[in-house]
C-alpha cells in the first residue's frame, strides 16, 4: 500500500476553479482507477488558499502508472497548474492502518 499527502497552495481568486477542477480528478480516481483505494480533498480552514489531497493506492506503481497516466488526472494538471502558489508539496507514506490495509 502507499498513500500521498499533498499540499496546494492556490493563486488568491481562483479557489472555487481549483475546488471544482481537483473535483474531477478526486471523481475520476475514485471511481475509474482500481488501483485508488481513497482519494480526499480537504480544505484548510485557516486558509482558504491552501487544500490537502489524500491519496492512498494499492501500490506505488498504481500511482505512477495508471494514475499519472488517467485522463482526468492529465486534465486535472493541465488546468490547474497555472493556478499553483508555488510547487505542491508531498509527503509519501506507508500506510500502518486504513480502512483498507486488511487488503494487504
Amino acid at each position: 500500500m502507499f498513500a500521498l499527502f499533498v499540499t496546494v497552495k492556490i493563486k488568491a481568486g481562483h479557489r472555487a476553479e481549483f475546488i471544482e477542477a481537483t473535483m474531477g480528478d478526486a471523481i475520476g480516481s475514485n471511481n475509474d482507477e482500481p488501483g485508488c483505494l481513497q482519494f480526499d480533498v480537504h480544505a484548510d480552514p485557516n486558509d482558504e488558499n491552501t487544500v490537502y489531497l489524500y491519496e492512498v493506492y494499492e501500490d506505488r506503481g498504481a500511482w505512477e502508472t495508471a494514475h499519472r497516466a488517467a485522463p482526468h488526472y492529465t486534465k486535472w494538471r493541465e488546468t490547474v497548474s497555472p493556478w499553483f502558489d508555488g510547487d505542491p508539496t508531498r509527503v509519501e507514506l506507508d500506510p500502518i492502518f486504513t480502512k483498507d490495509k486488511g487488503k494487504v
